[in-house]
């Protein structure tokens, strides 16, 4: 379907579900600020929103500074409907979150007796008396929608503004936060935005494809569509595509999405290995299975992350009976029958020792196909003509033919390995889908 028609049908729907609500995440702590905690709270809240079809502008962090928070409160709530926050509501003297809301949304803060009442029953269960840092925690925005929090002492709340605009504001603790994010604000949300439905994905997954000309050619359609939405997520050697559709429910988002996603696929072409929750070693075991195909591996510089990848498929014992890992020459000679003569010669990263890998591996176990890797990971033991990053790839099939490939990668020692294991399977499933067709 041409992308101006594709266009006319998603303004034509668009709007059916009336107005998003909208809000920005703020994560509070000079901590997660300074790179000291990795923020798992955004992300969690950011899916859960989404996932009931409430817009996510942005994200934000932003430390244990009262005048700070609450001047970015105020760029949110002119932004958006709301603010969702998490972090600064404990007991101790950093914790500035309540101060900055209540001058946020313009209004004083009062002691919230349940909240003590509740904070109170919950410490004599320990046996703990309530002390003043403790009491500090029921003090909270005059007129909020308090939050429960039976999983802790800190109770979350939501200030509302004169006109009608909100923070939400939640512990940092992930065991306190998330239960509450799911069991009150979003029903809270819910009853107060008229929620229904979600935002619902449908991915592409693509592997020997570069982001760019991936983008090339959807390019026109991530322009010019609105919902669905296009969007790529890049991976070590994959890209996914996702078309992200509003709509109030999983039908409904189908039948929107169904002429996008159809025309998507149409336009990548070959490199499409699979959808939602697929992976790409779920494929080649899915594929070598159906036609009772087998394949071996013969591992350097990869060090058995290919193996690895093919053995945590259920199933995958019927296609996969092992592998080597030969990283010495003097292991490659005696596990895989390189002769000593080719290393000598060539070197272990090279044409003719990944062929003889290959070759060697389908051999003793006798699959369909042998797959061999043999590279320069990093950072040292690179030189000009074999430069760090280097990797040589070989496949060989019961066919007699063997094709080896060489990439040099960019990126760390880490990234050169897991792009090598991607490329391994990427060029094995290839080649077994060309055969297949």
């Amino acid at each position: 379907m041409p992308a101006r028609r594709l266009q006319k049908v998603a303004l034509a729907r668009r709007g059916q579900n009336g107005r998003m609500a909208s809000v920005e995440i703020v994560t509070i702590g000079t901590e997660i600020l300074l790179g000291h905690l990795i923020d798992t709270n955004a992300s969690f809240i950011a899916r859960s929103l989404a996932d009931r079809g409430v817009d996510v502008y942005a994200k934000h962090s932003v430390g244990d500074n009262a005048d700070r928070l609450a001047a970015m409160l105020a760029g949110v709530l002119d932004r958006c409907d709301g603010a969702i926050t998490t972090g600064g509501l404990g007991p101790t003297v950093d914790d500035l979150t309540k101060d900055a809301v209540a001058r946020a949304v313009g209004v004083s803060l009062a002691l919230h007796e349940p909240s003590l009442e509740a904070l109170t029953a919950m410490l004599a269960k320990y046996g703990r008396p309530v002390g003043e840092n403790n009491r500090r925690q029921a003090i909270l925005p005059v007129g909020a929608y308090v939050l429960d929090n039976p999983h802790g002492t800190a109770p979350g709340f939501v200030a509302i503004r004169a006109d009608g605009k909100f923070v939400a504001c939640m512990p940092g603790v992930p065991r306190e936060m998330k239960p509450m994010m799911e069991e009150k604000l979003v029903p809270w949300l819910g009853a107060r935005f008229g929620l229904r439905g979600g935002i619902f994905t449908t991915t592409i997954r693509t592997v020997g494809i570069g982001e760019s000309e991936l983008d090339r050619r959807v390019e026109d359609l991530f322009r010019t569509l609105e919902n669905p939405k296009i969007a790529m997520l890049a991976h070590a050697g994959r890209v996914d595509v996702k078309v992200m559709t509003k709509a109030a429910s999983a039908a409904e988002a189908g039948e929107r999405s169904e002429p996008v996603v159809a025309e998507v696929r149409a336009r990548i072409g070959q490199g499409i290995y699979g959808g939602d929750g697929e992976t790409l070693e779920g494929a080649i075991v899915a594929a070598l299975a159906a036609r009772g195909a087998t394949v071996s591996t013969a591992e350097s510089i990869t060090g058995g992350g290919i193996a690895d990848a093919l053995v945590g498929i259920p199933g995958a014992s019927a296609v996969f009976p092992g592998g080597v890992v030969a990283y010495a020459n003097a292991a490659k000679t005696a596990f895989l029958d390189v002769p000593v003569d080719t290393l000598a010669r060539h070197g272990a990263v090279s044409e003719e020792t990944v062929r003889a890998m290959a070759e060697g591996v389908r051999m003793r176990f006798g699959t369909t196909y042998g797959i061999a890797t043999s590279g320069i990971a990093g950072p040292s033991g690179g030189s000009e003509t074999k430069p760090v990053g280097l990797v040589w790839f070989g496949l060989a099939s019961e066919t007699g033919e063997t094709i080896v490939k060489s990439v040099t990668f960019p990126g760390t020692r880490a990234d050169v390995r897991q792009r090598a294991i991607t490329t391994a399977l990427a060029m094995l499933w290839n080649y077994e889908k060309d055969t297949l067709t």
